[in-house]
């Protein structure tokens, strides 16, 4: 994967909705966010924020239940949490193959995909860094890259 942006530095959680609200627009059914990181780092934060810039409802973590969907203006959106997967087979039983073409996909713990990784997904890392997070932007779709320079002022 390629870096298709600069890292940026989000000092609290705040920047990371900030992060959320500034993408949203940009973002359309068939758009694969894969979002990594450790425990703790964001990942669950950001898309809480991404999800309600376009829907009014709570949105709880899809941790136990795997998959939580919205209805958004539009499209449906997809937000997954694979991290209790043990095969790759198993993200595709939950209809993820057929979301990655119809619907915005926030996929978490993205590892456990295996080779069925969406290949114009765009990766947000997210790293713990001294009091705050940063987010490395990887992608092998070098589209992404005009994408995040006409949003990216977080």
């Amino acid at each position: 994967m390629n870096q298709v942006h600069d890292p940026l530095f989000l000092p609290a959680p705040d920047a990371t909705d900030r992060l959320a609200q500034s993408l949203a627009p940009h973002l359309r059914a068939g758009d694969c966010l894969l979002l990594e990181g450790q425990i703790g780092a964001g990942k669950t934060q950001f898309a809480r924020a991404l999800i309600q810039c376009f829907v009014a409802e709570d949105v709880p973590s899809p941790t136990f239940t795997l998959v939580q969907t919205y209805d958004a203006p539009g499209f449906e959106i997809w937000h997954a949490d694979l991290y209790r997967l043990s095969h790759p087979d198993e993200a595709i039983e939950l209809g993820l193959d057929e979301a990655f073409e119809t619907a915005l996909c926030l996929v978490e713990w993205p590892g456990k995909l295996g080779p069925d990784r969406p290949k114009q997904a765009l990766t947000l890392r997210f790293v713990p860094v001294d009091e705050g997070r940063e987010v490395q932007f990887l992608s092998d779709n070098v589209l992404w890259s005009e994408r995040l320079a006409a949003c990216l002022d977080v």
